[in-house]
């Protein structure tokens, strides 16, 4: 009787470690899954990564649906980032979440650097070590920034992100050559890697009728991605960092002596000046802007192959600049509630934290990976180069300004105020409104956002 029940033992053990070996969802759950899951982002960007990267990945259906090779059903919610509406969707799309049907029910979304405060906690998302069963060392090889920003005052990580984003002036050779008398990297750092020489070689485009950027916002981030103390304080305070009002200061400086284009940020005349019809001589962009945006920009054809001869491909260079910023970044959420957990884990083990697909990202886009091996060897490789930038290895100085990027000063606030300061200084800066009418504007539209928050009565206009 003992020999019978010490064999049905043996026989209950192995079939448990059997179990347990061939377990891929490193503890998440065992139990069945969904057969559809939801992302919510606000642009094609991680779409794109997606599709191109995931193993499992299989097609597109007609819908815009996808199909891995599960059977599982990826639908994609896609609402704008403009004037907080995808968070305002986000939202209520959370506070729906206990009663939403299965198929219904967010599994992840995306959020970027202005917001993800607002998001990395309990309330929304799921923790990454202890609840979707990622272990701490498979992150390691990341960008220790990108996982502090997403860290929560409990210490506990909420989210991941494939890519890293320190910014960098991505600038015209052609311009170079013909106002510098160079359109070599170094050299052209040189000449501008203070805010005055900058200001001096904005001098010298306008004497040879170009223009040093094209409207009011473009060296925004340059500025309020390196303040010095949050947007808003303990007490619900707006606070006005040197940065920004160093900011108005030179933009307002620029717009009067007619060193911009008066363009706003998006806009068709500052996308038309990336282009071989454009005056101006450079932009500020992050990894993401210069092969995401940038590129396509720049070309008079964009059907045509990217090749030297349409636009201003190759003739575009970048350097580090008159300071060290970041600008955006995108992070990938569970969502508290999926009945996906364990896909959600692999998504984001296999497109954040395998260095192989983090190189291939790299080599195929030109995109900053969050992989400090793999972004690396590329920035060592003597083989490599941008075509786009005329065969500079812009990794190269990605992995040195990376370095440089602190986001300990990111609030929950950061999306509404950074909009809301641009849309209301862009009369005084084109000569419409005082300082005091354009600082009354801002007010408002801080107040109607978040009633929640405390501004200043007045402002001194920076002088």
């Amino acid at each position: 009787m003992f020999r019978k029940i010490f064999v049905g033992l043996l026989v209950m053990l192995f079939a448990f470690t059997l179990v347990a070996c061939n377990d891929t969802t490193g503890g998440v759950g065992l139990e069945s899954e969904g057969d559809t899951l939801v992302i919510r982002v606000w642009n094609d960007e991680f779409i794109g990564r997606f599709r191109d990267y995931y193993p499992g990945y299989v097609k597109t259906n007609q819908d815009g649906t996808d199909v891995l090779d599960d059977g599982t059903v990826v639908k994609w919610i896609k609402v704008a980032n403009d004037n907080n509406a995808y968070q305002i969707a986000l939202d209520t799309a959370l506070a729906n979440q206990s009663s939403a049907a299965a198929n219904d029910k967010i599994d992840m979304f995306l959020i970027e650097a202005d917001y993800a405060t607002k998001y990395a906690n309990d309330l929304y998302a799921m923790d990454v070590v202890n609840e979707l069963k990622i272990k701490e060392s498979a992150l390691a090889d990341q960008y220790q920034y990108t996982k502090d920003i997403v860290t929560d005052k409990d210490g506990v990580l909420r989210a991941v992100s494939w890519q890293a984003t320190p910014g960098l002036f991505a600038y015209r050779a052609d311009l170079a050559r013909e106002v510098l008398g160079t359109d070599d990297p170094v050299q052209v750092q040189s000449m501008i890697n203070t805010w005055a020489k900058f200001d001096g070689v904005a001098a010298q485009m306008k004497a040879k009728t170009y223009k040093m950027l094209s409207g009011y916002d473009d060296a925004f981030r340059a500025f309020s991605n390196s303040i010095s103390q949050k947007w808003v304080d303990a007490n619900n305070n707006v606070v006005f960092d040197q940065q920004i009002l160093n900011w108005i200061k030179q933009t307002k400086a620029y717009s009067t002596a007619g060193y911009n284009n008066g363009n706003g940020l998006w806009s068709d005349g500052w996308q038309s000046d990336q282009g071989i019809n454009g005056d101006v001589f450079g932009f500020f962009y992050s990894t993401w802007g210069i092969n995401f945006t940038l590129l396509g920009n720049s070309l008079s054809d964009p059907d045509a192959p990217k090749a030297p001869g349409n636009g201003l491909f190759g003739e575009y260079r970048v350097v580090q600049g008159p300071a060290s910023y970041y600008w955006g970044g995108t992070w990938i959420v569970g969502a508290k509630g999926t009945d996906n957990p364990s896909l959600v884990r692999d998504i984001m083990l296999k497109l954040t934290a395998n260095p192989h697909i983090a190189e291939q990202i790299t080599r195929d886009t030109e995109d900053y990976t969050n992989n400090k091996t793999a972004m690396t060897k590329i920035a060592n490789d003597e083989t490599y180069g941008s075509a786009f930038l005329g065969g500079q290895n812009h990794i190269a100085l990605f992995t040195s300004a990376a370095q440089n990027i602190d986001m300990s000063n990111a609030s929950p606030y950061d999306q509404g105020l950074n909009e809301g300061i641009q849309t209301a200084m862009k009369d005084y800066f084109a000569g419409t409104s005082t300082f005091a009418e354009a600082y009354t504007r801002f007010k408002e539209i801080i107040s109607e956002k978040y009633p929640e928050l405390v501004l200043p009565a007045t402002l001194q206009e920076p002088a």
